[in-house]
């Protein structure tokens, strides 16, 4: 079996800002994270020994001064401490556990130093995603010169709307070739014409190195999640919003704030936070509702919403994107990262419905227990964790099962 990831930054750009955060605030940080497929997939006998020595072959992928100097003139709001950090890690596969049940149901934990297994998120969804295709045979279906003609229609319509979009799409990707492919079509489509919209760029780091566009992303749910468990949800959106700040200076100010609903955010997100970041990110609930909300908000503290960014990224397609353009830009300056719609669309072939959550920390190594976390979606019947934690969390907040 070929090796799925060669790059180290064959990853989201988040992931590798959510590292240099956790290593300025929670240099000591243990952490739990499981796997979960929302499809209930029944996976090929023998998939998670190959998932295990996939994840092995991590362990020979090295960061490349190639890739360090692309991300010091790209992501100049990286301090520069991090890069020898990532010179010297190291991926360890002892932290990954991975296993099918009698009825070929996938299990995968991950547990150790939040530091060190923060970067095997990504990695590991794309290679589930990527292997589930090679072992079923249906990447055999995949007519990549006609994904690049299907990617290029699609941004050409985003662009001709006046969408100002990204690819957000790794985690899930039909394969690497397929966002490779993605990518070069979005670079193409932007320079065939002028364009009211603007394709700004990728996740993907490395795609990002290789086609010279905007390694682009801040966050992830995971960082106030883990807060969250380690201080309570009521608070965990102001700690994450004051240390975001504190070590980036200000950068990268979009915040994803549905970790644990709006109401609580709401309350946590005050007038200076509002002016400090540059906009709110959407990735779940009804993406109109949403915003509604957001206009409201920046409203009641007697700020322009139309000064603000908003990112929409919630399971969208060119359509949905589109529609969203034409009644955000009224109020807002709209965005869109677009994920699975953009890296794993080819006919016939069903995308995957997986995710890799932070379930547990603990703020040191030294305590003998952790504590358990989850998260509460926007999207009634999709928070993910243990229900009991589900429930618990939604009482500390006042929230109706």
């Amino acid at each position: 079996m070929k090796q799925i990831i060669t790059h180290f930054t064959d990853d989201d750009l988040y992931k590798f800002t959510m590292c240099c955060a956790v290593i300025d605030n929670f240099p000591r940080a243990q952490v739990k994270y499981t796997f979960t497929d929302r499809d209930d997939t029944v996976y090929p006998e023998g998939f998670a020994q190959e998932l295990t020595e996939q994840i092995a072959a991590l362990e020979s992928v090295v960061i490349t001064e190639e890739e360090i100097d692309f991300m010091r003139r790209r992501c100049n709001y990286i301090p520069g401490w991090f890069y020898t950090y990532l010179k010297g890690y190291r991926f360890n596969s002892r932290c990954v556990k991975a296993w099918q049940d009698g009825e070929g149901h996938l299990h995968v934990d991950i547990e150790g130093s939040w530091a060190d297994t923060i970067l095997f998120e990504v990695k590991i969804l794309a290679i589930i995603s990527e292997l589930y295709y090679i072992l079923t045979g249906q990447d055999r279906r995949f007519d990549y010169e006609a994904y690049y003609e299907k990617s290029y229609g699609k941004g050409r319509r985003l662009l001709e709307a006046g969408c100002i979009y990204s690819d957000f799409g790794t985690r899930r990707r039909a394969s690497f070739e397929a966002e490779d492919t993605v990518v070069r079509a979005m670079k193409d489509a932007a320079r065939s014409g002028e364009w009211e919209g603007r394709f700004v760029g990728t996740s993907n780091v490395y795609l990002a190195m290789k086609h010279d566009v905007l390694p682009v992303g801040t966050m992830a749910h995971e960082f106030i999640c883990a807060i969250g468990g380690m201080y309570g949800p009521q608070m965990a959106n102001h700690i994450a919003m004051d240390l975001w700040r504190n070590t980036f200076r200000g950068a990268l100010g979009t915040y994803l704030y549905d970790s644990f609903g709006w109401d609580i955010f709401s309350l946590n997100f005050s007038e200076d936070f509002a002016n400090l970041f540059k906009g709110l990110r959407v990735d779940s609930g009804d993406n109109y509702g949403e915003l509604m909300k957001i206009v409201e908000k920046y409203r009641s503290l007697g700020i322009d919403p139309r000064t603000k960014q908003v990112i929409f990224s919630n399971a969208l397609d060119t359509a949905a994107a589109i529609e969203i353009q034409q009644y955000a830009k009224e109020y807002c300056q709209p965005s869109f990262g677009i994920g699975t719609h953009f890296t794993n669309d080819f006919d016939g072939v069903k995308p995957m419905n997986i995710v890799i959550k932070l379930i547990a920390a603990k703020i040191t190594e030294s305590w003998s227990f952790y504590n358990d976390t989850c998260k509460i979606s926007e999207d009634e019947g999709k928070h993910t964790g243990n229900p009991e934690v589900v429930r618990r969390f939604m009482e500390a907040l006042h929230l109706k099962p």
